[in-house]
């Protein structure tokens, strides 16, 4: 396939993706209108809020290849930056949900720089230190985040002149806030510096001698990812009101790690998937916690033994013509890996 047929095969994709996005969005005009009662309908912004999340470790893990266990230590940075910044300063929700993805984004950005150079496991090990480091503050600035008790008055936000203090209230902003960043990730992945984080992913030594400068780019996507991740936590503490260090621990660190491998790598429709597990099967095994953390992992071996792609993978073959005759050569690296434009179309569901 020339590089001209590519790129426009590509362009069809993504096209296809966008439609599928507007009808998704559409769709989920109607579940205010539907959910049975307050309850139902907070799951559909938890799965907003996660959606969020997890599409911005897929940005890093998926699309450069790099492992990060510090997610969920930036999710809670973002949670309890907008909540000081609210409940100790008196600054308007909005002003300091702005501020902690500043915040978030500038402090990944100078990991970034001390851990993006390592290679494998000792990058995981790095980001993991970084958040146990945070872990430690959440609990220990009692003055500022409460220590254990967590941090409670928290404001919602108001626009308007009206409180969104209410589950009906919030889904309208939290399901824009979720549209405009897939809409933004979906169209990084078609330009030119999503090209170059995918290439990274796929060989960073051929990146570079492409003139990709690879390092910077890493530290760029690993900002932007964490941004992402304070936007969501930031979101999150002004709908509960409250933030515990419990919610960002390492456990929720090691299970963003699954929901992005249950999802699909690199997968723009993974995060979906991965939201929907995230959001819906800690509430069905409420009552059994012990378990959690098995049925998670007994998922987590299915996938990487059956489908690796991860669900969005799966549900892309599913939908795609049957492949050529096996007597055609492909080779190894996209035998391993998704191409680009499968990558885009995994699962549109349109």
């Amino acid at each position: 396939m020339t590089v001209a047929s590519s790129d426009s095969v590509l362009a069809r994709k993504l096209a296809r993706s966008r439609r599928g996005l507007m009808v998704i969005w559409a769709i989920a005009i109607v579940w205010p209108f539907v959910a049975p009662n307050d309850y139902m309908l907070s799951l559909g912004i938890y799965f907003f809020i996660n959606l969020i999340l997890i599409a911005s470790l897929n940005l890093i893990m998926g699309w450069t290849g790099q492992v990060s266990l510090a997610h969920a230590a930036f999710y809670g940075l973002g949670a309890y930056a907008s909540g000081v910044l609210n409940t100790k300063y008196g600054i308007s929700p909005w002003l300091g949900t702005a501020a902690a993805i500043v915040i978030v984004g500038c402090v990944a950005a100078l990991i970034g720089l001390a851990t993006l150079r390592l290679r494998g496991p000792y990058l995981s090990m790095g980001t993991l230190g970084f958040s146990g480091i945070l872990s430690v503050l959440f609990v220990e600035l009692v003055s500022l985040t409460g220590g254990p008790n967590g941090l409670a008055g928290i404001s919602p936000y108001a626009l308007f002149g009206f409180e969104l203090d209410s589950p009906m209230r919030f889904y309208w902003l939290v399901w824009a806030v979720a549209a405009v960043v897939m809409w933004m990730l979906l169209n990084l992945f078609g330009s030119v510096p999503g090209r170059a984080l995918r290439a990274i992913a796929g060989s960073e030594i051929g990146a570079n001698t492409l003139g990709v400068d690879t390092f910077l780019y890493k530290v760029i996507a690993f900002s932007l990812s964490a941004g992402l991740a304070g936007l969501a936590g930031a979101m999150y503490a002004h709908f509960n009101l409250f933030a515990s260090p419990e919610t960002f621990g390492f456990f929720a660190s090691v299970l963003l790690v699954v929901m992005v491998a249950l999802g699909g790598t690199g997968l723009y429709w993974g995060p979906f998937y991965g939201a929907a597990i995230f959001t819906v099967v800690p509430e069905l095994l409420r009552q059994f916690q012990d378990v959690e953390l098995l049925v998670f992992g007994i998922c987590m071996v299915v996938v990487l033994l059956y489908f690796p792609s991860g669900l969005a993978g799966l549900a892309g073959s599913l939908k795609r013509k049957p492949k050529a005759p096996a007597s055609v050569a492909r080779p190894p690296e996209q035998s391993l890996r998704p191409s680009s434009v499968e990558a885009a179309d995994g699962s549109a569901g349109s």
